[in-house]
């Protein structure tokens, strides 16, 4: 049986101070079990994405304390940055990786929000898989207005009420908690500081108004460029390249270019390899023809005794 990986993204309303940002990270590598992966902050955004794996219950006691020193750490009344955000760990999805299953996840989701609620008095709303409520599963319904219009709404209009802990808001606000499958967290920075081009373009490819199916998008502006921020829900049905292509398009039609783009965390190699067909036209293909793709396989394969 393989061994069980569950990988945990949890996103912290936190960019800009250091010892803050290292203070989480460290709260989540010192749970025996946890690996951490990746960590990525942007300044202007004012948001950190850690990504780290290994055992569910390691993963799921180290996503408590992460959330437990950001409460500690962050205040919403303090915050601003470019990203919406409803909590300091503002979103905490799992995804199930190696002999797991999305009901595991949904299951952990459900027990951590449980937990964080009544053990940290934090309002915990669950979403994706994971959501109780069908008005839930998308991110995007459950954040908006972000913290400004929830400490407005909260324990007064009942379509508002949390799933786990109290109706008030503190200055951590609440945590939104999940299971979903994998997505790549992608920008793309234009050769324009007009922040308008970015909100059309993001407009023109997001799945809910009408563009690529399991693309979010919004628009924004980071270091003076305009951006079209996106989560890429199924990279196999609407691969990366496909999605650059339309924007590069929609750019074009607008005056502007593509000036470059970034990953938030990381991709998996079926989308790289994804992207490399497609690019170089390479017919025909198979991610075996990827060196370290066959040497893994081949060591995997001698380790078995095949």
């Amino acid at each position: 049986m393989p061994q069980k990986i569950v990988e945990c993204v949890p996103n912290f309303s936190e960019g800009r101070r250091l010892e803050v940002i290292e203070g989480i990270e460290q709260s989540i590598s010192a749970v025996p079990g946890v690996l951490v992966l990746d960590r990525h902050s942007d300044v202007d955004h004012n948001r950190t994405v850690i990504t780290f794996a290994g055992n569910p219950g390691s993963v799921s006691e180290a996503a408590f304390r992460a959330i437990e020193k950001a409460a500690q750490t962050i205040d919403l009344e303090k915050h601003q940055g470019e990203h919406p955000r409803l909590g300091a760990a503002d979103v905490v999805p799992f995804v199930p990786l190696s002999g797991t299953s999305m009901d595991e996840c949904i299951a952990l989701a459900r027990a951590l929000g449980r937990r964080v609620g009544n053990t940290l008095g934090i309002p915990v709303y669950l979403y994706e898989r994971a959501a109780l409520r069908p008005q839930r599963v998308n991110l995007e319904d459950v954040r908006r207005g972000e913290y400004e219009a929830l400490k407005e709404t909260l324990g007064k209009d009942p379509e508002r009420d949390p799933d786990f802990g109290p109706k008030k808001l503190g200055p951590a606000g609440a945590t939104i908690i999940g299971a979903r499958p994998f997505l790549i967290a992608y920008n793309v920075y234009l050769e324009t500081g007009d922040v308008s081009i970015a909100k059309k373009i993001a407009c023109t490819v997001r799945q809910s108004s009408g563009g690529l199916p399991n693309v979010k998008a919004i628009g924004l502006l980071v270091e003076g460029r305009a951006q079209v921020s996106m989560n890429l829900t199924n990279f196999s049905e609407t691969p990366v390249a496909h999605v650059q292509e339309m924007i590069r398009s929609e750019a074009e039609g607008y005056g502007t270019s593509i000036h470059h783009a970034e990953l938030v965390g990381l991709i998996p190699q079926a989308a790289i390899a994804d992207v490399l067909q497609r690019y170089l036209q390479l017919d025909p293909f198979t991610p075996e023809q990827i060196l370290e793709t066959r040497l893994f396989y081949a060591l995997t394969e001698q380790a078995e005794g095949k």
